[in-house]
């Protein structure tokens, strides 16, 4: 007797093209990535807050620059101070084994922010050769990282 093994990308079939579509519709609502983050502020004015939800040992050690910096567990004491609710924000954390902006992000919805999260993190917009600025170094930006970015000659 021969057996086989189930295709496991197909075990649960794909879904039905309308309900794939309003998926990926909202998830785009919720989320966006470094290379578009990076492509709006050095755009002019890109519509949105870019906020760094990490500690401040977190910030001092790198973010992105023109970053506001309100870590998640002080959202509820000084969002109101820093944020218009009248213009998006767009969260980010370390990278993707971090929910830190997730919860930020969570954190603002719930007080009526419109929000997204920026997928990848400090981490990915390092790895794609974005400058940071660092806490007594200033602007620094690292080579690309050729399995996240085209390394441009």
């Amino acid at each position: 007797m021969t057996t086989t093994t189930p295709n496991p990308v197909l075990a649960v079939p794909p879904a039905a093209p309308d309900q794939a579509a309003a998926w990926f519709a909202a998830k785009l609502a919720a989320q966006t990535d470094v290379s578009d983050v990076h492509a709006a502020l050095t755009g002019g004015d890109p519509g949105f807050v870019l906020l760094d939800t990490r500690d401040l040992a977190a910030w001092r050690q790198g973010h992105v620059p023109g970053a506001v910096h309100l870590p998640t567990r002080m959202i509820p004491l000084r969002a109101a101070r820093l944020l218009d609710p009248a213009v998006p924000v767009v969260t980010y954390c370390w990278g993707p084994g971090c929910d830190g902006a997730t919860r930020a992000a969570h954190a603002l919805s719930s007080r009526g922010y419109r929000v997204k999260e920026m997928i990848g993190g400090i981490e990915y917009w390092i790895r794609e050769g974005f400058p940071v600025r660092v806490a007594g170094a200033g602007l620094l930006t690292r080579a690309v990282d050729p399995l996240t970015a085209p390394v441009r000659d």
